[in-house]
C-alpha cells in the first residue's frame, strides 16, 4: 500500500505543479485535471484503508475500539 500511495501522491504533485504553471492548452489542463482528480481518490482510497486497519488494531479484547487520536 504504501509504495502505491507514495507514487500515487508524488504524480499527483506534478500534476499540481503542471497546472500552477499554467498548461499549453485547455484540452493538456482539462486532462491533467482528471488525472489529478483520479490520483487524489486513489490516495483517499488508501488513506481509509490504513484508517480502518489502524482502528482494527486499536481494538481492545472485546472488540471494542479504544478511541485515542493519532495525532500525537
Amino acid at each position: 500500500m504504501a509504495v502505491r500511495f507514495e507514487e500515487n501522491l508524488k504524480k499527483l504533485e506534478e500534476i499540481v505543479e503542471t497546472l500552477e504553471e499554467g498548461p499549453e492548452d485547455l484540452e493538456e489542463a482539462l486532462k491533467a485535471f482528471e488525472a489529478g482528480i483520479k490520483l487524489s481518490r486513489a490516495c483517499h482510497k488508501e488513506l481509509d484503508k490504513a484508517q480502518k486497519r489502524i482502528e482494527v488494531l486499536l481494538a481492545d479484547e472485546d472488540g471494542e475500539l479504544k478511541k485515542e487520536s493519532l495525532e500525537g
